[in-house]
C-alpha cells in the first residue's frame, strides 16, 4: 500500500490534456513582462480553483537562461521577483490574486527571464488513509527588460527545412540586436514558398493573434540569435523561402 501514497507530480502541459475541467486550476496570465521602474514594475497572476475541494499552492521564483532554442531552466532560486502572498489557500470555486513586483537590479543592462511556478501544494491525509495526490504545477514566464529599451527583431535568414516529422517546414533564424528582449508574435509574418524555377507554390500570412495561437509568443532574448522551426508544412521541398516580418506599429 505504500505505493498508493506516492505522490504524482504533473506538467502543465499535461495537465491540459488530460484534466477535466473539474480537476484543474486555472492561471492568467502565463506571460507577463515587468519594467525596473515605476508602474510596470508589477503585475498580478490570477489563479482559479476549479477543484471540488481547497486548494493550498505556493509561488516560486527561477531564473531562466537563453540558447538558441530559447529559454531554459537553470535551476537557480531567485530574489528578483517579490511575491505577495507566497501561498494561498484557494477555496473551491473562487479566485486568488498574487502580485509580481521586480525588486532586482535597477540598472539592468539586458532582460531578464524567470519562471514563477504556481506550484499545488500536497494535503496532509488523515492516519491510516491511504491515496494518489495529483500535483499540478503551472509556469508563468517573468521577462523583465531595461529603461527604455525597445527590442529590434529581425529575420536573418530564412530555408525550407524539415519538421519533427520529416516533412518541409519553414527555418527561421532570429536575431534581435536589442538590450530588450522581443516576440515574434508582436508583428506579423509573411511567408512565400518558390519552387527551383520560380514559381510560388506557396503565401501564408500571420497575424500576431494568429502567430501566438500557430507558433506561441516566439520569445527572443536580448541581444541573441535564435532557430525556429514553425510548424507549418510546406508543399515541396527545396526551392527558396522569402520571409518577412513587421513589427506592430
Amino acid at each position: 500500500m505504500k505505493l498508493l501514497r506516492g505522490l504524482v507530480t504533473v506538467l502543465a502541459a499535461v495537465a491540459a490534456v488530460f484534466a477535466s475541467p473539474a480537476w484543474s486550476m486555472t492561471v492568467q496570465p502565463v506571460v507577463i513582462d515587468l519594467t525596473v521602474s515605476g508602474r510596470g514594475m508589477s503585475q498580478v497572476i490570477t489563479v482559479e480553483n476549479t477543484f471540488a475541494t481547497p486548494l493550498p499552492v505556493e509561488l516560486r521564483v527561477e531564473e531562466l537562461a537563453f540558447d538558441d532554442m530559447g529559454v531554459k531552466s537553470t535551476g537557480k532560486p531567485s530574489e528578483d521577483l517579490l511575491i505577495f502572498p507566497p501561498q494561498a489557500l484557494i477555496q473551491p470555486g473562487q479566485t486568488q490574486t498574487f502580485r509580481i513586483q521586480y525588486v532586482g537590479d535597477p540598472d539592468l543592462k539586458a532582460s531578464k527571464h524567470y519562471y514563477v511556478t504556481v506550484a499545488q501544494l500536497p494535503v496532509k491525509l488523515p492516519e491510516g488513509q491511504s491515496a494518489i495526490q495529483i500535483l499540478y504545477n503551472f509556469q508563468v514566464l517573468v521577462s523583465v527588460s531595461p529603461a527604455g529599451a525597445k527590442p529590434a527583431l529581425a529575420i536573418q535568414s530564412a530555408e525550407v527545412g524539415k519538421n519533427g516529422d520529416g516533412k518541409p517546414a519553414p527555418v527561421l533564424i532570429l536575431s534581435n540586436p536589442s538590450s530588450a528582449h522581443a516576440y515574434l508574435s508582436s508583428g506579423r509574418l509573411r511567408i512565400v514558398q518558390r519552387d527551383a524555377s520560380g514559381k510560388e507554390v506557396f503565401r501564408k500570412t500571420l497575424s500576431g493573434p494568429e502567430i501566438q495561437q500557430t507558433i506561441g509568443f516566439g520569445l527572443v532574448g536580448a541581444n541573441q540569435v535564435r532557430r525556429m522551426t514553425l510548424p507549418i508544412v510546406l508543399p515541396t521541398e527545396g526551392g527558396k523561402l522569402d520571409v518577412s516580418f513587421t513589427p506592430e506599429t
